[in-house]
């Protein structure tokens, strides 16, 4: 008899979330170190064997005009 009122207990109550130690998320001890950013590799470069190209018209396309005074 004890049985049939078991069930018809458990059917009253509906579902329910396990409380055995078996079924718990584990506490962490310690937590883990932050993420560490990547060392940048800074490597030189050294200038060209044969010297940087200057032409000869590179003035003409950044030729600086003269500033315009404000009107007051």
């Amino acid at each position: 008899m004890e049985v049939v009122e078991r069930k018809t207990e458990m059917a009253e109550e509906g579902c329910t979330t396990p409380r055995s130690t078996m079924y718990r998320i584990p506490v962490a001890s310690v937590c883990p170190p932050p993420p560490r950013k990547k060392l940048m590799v800074v490597r030189k470069r050294d200038p060209p064997r044969n010297g940087y190209f200057q032409p000869p018209d590179l003035e003409t396309l950044f030729y600086a005009q003269p500033r315009r005074e404000a009107c007051a």
